[in-house]
């Protein structure tokens, strides 16, 4: 009996937090992982940040080059050397189609350096593709456009 308890508590705990996972809708899904993308890029953890891609994502970056794949991604994301710019991403819109299992996002994003103030030093729009085919929301595609530099 006294070994029941805890696995009885474990298994409790386990349904509570998954039910509450579970009960989150897609676009509270999408936004939670824009969230943490947001934290892994101001912590400058890229593998963090890599991990909500899928393998062959495309990325247009502000400047207008084509990214073809996660590991291209990487590549560009190291020569870059040691920046402290990071950028920050904030969702204005997101469109679902739950039978494709895809989604549209859409906002503006921020790029800061910390050494040079708390102002954005570079702006931009964004959208992006998410996809649910592995179970899971992930970024197939994405898109910046560079506005305005400082």
């Amino acid at each position: 009996m006294k070994k029941t308890k805890p696995i009885l508590l474990a298994v409790l705990c386990v349904l509570f937090f998954t039910s509450k996972l579970a009960s989150q809708t897609d676009k509270e899904q999408i936004a939670a992982i824009r969230n943490a993308s947001n934290a892994a890029l101001k912590s400058y953890d890229h593998e963090k940040v890599l991990s909500f891609l899928t393998e062959d994502v495309l990325t247009t970056t502000g400047n207008g080059t084509l990214l073809c794949g996660k590991k291209e991604l990487e590549n560009y994301i190291v020569s870059d050397g040691e920046s402290k710019m990071y950028w920050i991403r904030d969702t204005k819109e997101i469109v679902l189609n739950a039978k494709r299992g895809l989604a549209w996002e859409r906002g503006v994003w921020n790029a800061y350096h910390p050494e040079k103030g708390k102002e954005a030093l570079i702006h931009g729009k964004y959208s992006a593709m998410w996809t649910k085919a592995s179970g899971i929301w992930k970024i197939k595609s994405q898109l910046f456009v560079t506005i305005d530099e400082k």
